[in-house]
């Protein structure tokens, strides 16, 4: 049955505003009731979705040369196994990696032995702000010392090399990434030959597949080895490179690698360490690794993976590969309607945007390669994206290649439950479990304190002691942090078993450090955390001197006033805990509130205090407009001026000069609900702090500016903080028409869009849970009772 109503005139505000517009909607089977209703510039009715082919857009990253630079490689990956692939046609090199590839182990003696002992007096000392009395004290009885190079690192699993023969006039040469597919492909041609080398990385069966062929029969000569260090075992057979090794020369795991080879034809035989093939047709290269990390036998572990898949045809390996890959990535689709294709290669595109040029293809496919790469190193089961992904090169890569979580591994997850990943969400939900045993170590240890805690940086064996220098090592503050992705994870799906069984333990742990943290200011009589710093900030004394401890930086307020109210929240959706509720909403009430400084400024510090470093890359005391919703135009409409100038203050000094802080301030333009200037902000991260491969440069290479891009697109596009939907917030004018699909917005609501002329043309919402729908677009928001099941189409 057809139904067609047409709106003719809505009286608002005393003004005759014209409807005039035809609505179709259609009954479909298996929805009870149409609410048939409207607000300005809208109607809604309920109807089934027609989703278009998400794949029809061309999303290649690609090239017309290889590359000899491993950061300008193309990566895969399935969470676990990855790899860099340079394309060389002559002498290939694939960096493997393995997420278990760690040096060093547990220390459940990191900690400062005493070192509880002297908080109260620090704690003294700052609140008489004799800061730098006080950071020496830290520095000598709280903080310990940086690991040594290479301790508790992350490692490259090793090198594979594949040389080639008689490839001496190579033309029509391409490498690509088929971000649709997450496949890589390199193919030339060679003396009327024409080679082609595929690359890819399976999670459902746990292995890299790459397969090389050519067009006329034995053309593929090839010499193969792998190449890690001295300590590495490797045994070469006529169809196989295995090799192993107890890396950190015996201080990480053991693990067992094996690059097997099937030929098609031709002869295989081992000369000088190498598996040499001559004249095959085709040559089918899987590779499998594995650790003991998690208490497996590696040698068996990879033995067995190999044994599964040993008949199984590359055309089925590829397909499963694809379908899981597809299952995930298909969920959602962007495209900005004035964008052209992949018809130049991708740094030729980025190196006209670097000079000026705008290209909205080019943001497209940016989006898109987030979600892959996200995809690509986090898998359920599987170790959360580190500050490279998976990918890392060599055995001492920068900053370890470890967990910062004082922004760099929450950045990388800001998108998983919006842009429809919350499976990719799941290792790091795991990982903040995994905090608790060492967190609740140092929270006794170094505090005195019941819960844990975790400070600025951790790694795969969960350290949470207070390390290195004061302005980055002293703050306690990375647990309570990290616990917002579990209350986020809530709010999207409303699983409430989840949440009691893991989210609410876990976040009521962190919130009991704090219970017994805080003190009171004795100047205001207030609740304030510290010993602590605003990541990784200074301030000056009236002396002159660079400061950075201080009592209740206003990051560590914000933090702890979102972890209280989400433990609130949590109990009582679950009805439990009203003792340690109430407990909570003392303290609540005893914290300081935000303030604005002289200069109109959110204040950093609790109190006025000079920036060091007024250009400072980090702008934490803005964690309250995001990632968190405590600052918000319609609530908080003088903190919202105030944070619109920090950040102006903050980028006319230099800001925002790292990929990840560049990131950090679109999300933030975004939350402003200011398009143009989160727009703005994009062009500055395409043309400051991306890679020819669309790789994100803190310098050097860092995956969080790569994921911050995507969460601040995607708030562009739809917020739902503060209990509202609200449609394209942020919309630019450089985005005059458009469409996204399969976006998700909390409460359990995904959406499909068009946008046109700047302006929503269609809008489709699923409501998956039933929820109350308070749906806001432009000044307008109407709130719309749904029950779940229910699909909502809107005709603007």
């Amino acid at each position: 049955m057809k139904l067609k109503l047409r709106i003719s005139i809505i009286i608002k505000n005393n003004k005759r505003i014209d409807m005039s517009r035809n609505w179709n909607f259609s009954k479909t089977k298996g929805i009870m009731k149409f609410i048939v209703s409207f607000f300005l510039l809208g109607s809604f009715i309920s109807c089934q979705q027609t989703n278009e082919d998400l794949t029809e857009t061309p999303l290649k990253i690609w090239f017309k040369q290889p590359t000899a630079k491993w950061n300008q490689g193309l990566p895969i990956g399935n969470g676990s196994l990855g790899a860099m692939i340079y394309g060389k046609p002559n002498k290939e090199i694939i960096c493997l990696n393995e997420e278990t590839i760690w040096t060093g182990g547990k220390d459940y003696n990191r900690d400062k032995k005493d070192a509880g002992k002297y908080i109260d007096t620090i704690q003294k000392l700052l609140f008489a702000e004799a800061y730098m009395d006080a950071e020496a004290l830290v520095q000598d009885k709280i903080l310990t010392n940086r690991l040594s190079k290479g301790k508790n690192t992350y490692q490259m699993l090793g090198n594979l090399f594949v040389e080639s023969e008689g490839l001496d006039s190579i033309v029509n040469y391409t490498r690509e990434l088929d971000i649709n597919k997450s496949v890589a492909t390199t193919k030339f041609e060679n003396e009327g030959v024409t080679y082609t080398r595929n690359y890819f990385s399976s999670f459902p069966d746990k292995a890299m597949v790459y397969k090389y062929t050519a067009n006329k029969e034995g053309k593929i000569n090839i010499a193969s080895w792998v190449k890690r260090n001295e300590q590495t075992k490797i045994s070469v057979t006529e169809d196989r490179i295995e090799f192993s090794e107890h890396v950190g020369n015996g201080h990480g795991v053991k693990f067992h690698a094996i690059v097997h080879f099937e030929t098609k034809g031709g002869t295989s035989k081992v000369e000088n360490g190498k598996l040499v093939i001559s004249h095959a047709d085709e040559v089918l290269i899987k590779v499998v690794a594995s650790s003991n990390y998690r208490g497996l036998d590696p040698e068996n572990d990879t033995k067995n993976t190999l044994n599964r898949i040993a008949e199984v045809s590359y055309k089925d390996l590829l397909n499963k590969h694809v379908s899981d890959y597809q299952s995930l990535f298909n969920r959602l689709s962007f495209k900005i309607s004035d964008s052209t294709g992949d018809e130049f290669p991708t740094d030729v595109r980025l190196k006209k945007v670097k000079k000026g040029a705008t290209d909205n293809y080019l943001t497209q496919l940016q989006y898109h390669f987030g979600r892959y790469l996200l995809i690509s190193s986090s898998r359920p089961g599987n170790l959360p994206a580190n500050l490279q992904g998976i990918w890392a090169n060599g055995f001492t890569p920068p900053w370890n290649s470890d967990y910062h979580i004082n922004i760099n591994v929450q950045m990388n997850y800001w998108m998983a439950e919006m842009t429809n990943l919350t499976e990719c969400h799941e290792p790091f939900l795991d990982y903040i479990d995994n905090l608790r045993e060492m967190g609740r170590l140092t929270a006794q240890r170094t505090y005195n304190a019941r819960g844990f805690v975790a400070h600025h940086t951790s790694d795969a064996w969960y350290t949470t002691a207070a390390f290195g220098k004061a302005r980055y090592g002293m703050w306690p503050m990375g647990a309570a942090w990290c616990c917002q992705h579990l209350f986020t994870h809530y709010e999207y799906t409303e699983d409430k078993e989840y949440l009691k069984n893991k989210a609410y333990p876990i976040m009521k742990e962190a919130a009991l450090f704090f219970v017994d943290f805080m003190v009171k200011d004795p100047k205001t009589g207030l609740l304030v955390t510290g010993p602590s710093v605003s990541p990784e900030n200074n301030f000056l004394t009236k002396d002159g001197k660079k400061g950075t401890l201080n009592m209740g930086p206003t990051m560590d307020r914000e933090i702890v006033f979102e972890l209280f109210n989400n433990c609130i929240k949590a109990a009582d959706i679950l009805n439990i805990d009203r003792d340690f509720s109430a407990i909570l909403k003392r303290k609540i009430k005893q914290m300081p509130p935000l303030k604005i400084g002289s200069d109109g400024r959110l204040l950093e510090w609790v109190e006025e205090l000079e920036e060091a470093e007024p250009g400072h890359r980090h702008i934490s005391h803005l964690y309250a407009l995001h990632p968190s919703n405590q600052i918000s135009k319609s609530k908080t409409p003088e903190l919202f001026e105030a944070a619109k100038k920090t950040i102006a203050g903050r980028l006319s000094k230099g800001g925002g000069h790292t990929g990840w802080s560049r990131a950090w301030i679109i999300n933030f333009y975004a939350r402003l609900l200011e398009g143009d200037k989160a727009y703005e902000n994009i062009l500055a991260l395409q043309r400051k702090s991306t890679l020819p491969n669309l790789l994100d440069v803190h310098p050097p290479f860092q995956i969080d500016g790569n994921f911050g891009v995507v969460s601040g697109i995607t708030e562009m596009l739809l917020q739902s903080h503060n209990d509202e939907v609200h449609i394209l917030p942020a919309l630019p004018s450089a985005w005059v028409s458009g469409s996204i699909q399969g976006i998700v917005a909390k409460k359990g609501f995904e959406i499909d869009m068009k946008w046109e002329e700047n302006k929503l043309k269609t809008l489709v919402v699923i409501s998956k849970l039933g929820n109350t729908l308070n749906l806001r677009y432009n000044n307008e928001v109407k709130k719309i009772e749904t029950k779940k099941g229910d699909v909502l189409e809107f005709n603007y």
